[in-house]
């Protein structure tokens, strides 16, 4: 019985820190549009002007 409390413990705490993560990036997300989001890794930070 300790064993099926434990997994559902750590699966609850797996869960919470996908819920959490998901929220988070979705906040993220609405500041910033899938075409932006694909460019990021083109952009250089060291531009000289």
């Amino acid at each position: 019985m300790n064993v099926i409390a434990l997994t559902i413990l750590v699966s609850s705490c797996l869960a919470g820190i996908f819920i959490f993560c998901f929220v988070g990036e979705l906040r993220r997300s609405k500041n910033s549009s899938p075409e932006r989001d694909s460019l990021l890794p083109l952009d250089d930070d060291n531009q000289t002007l």
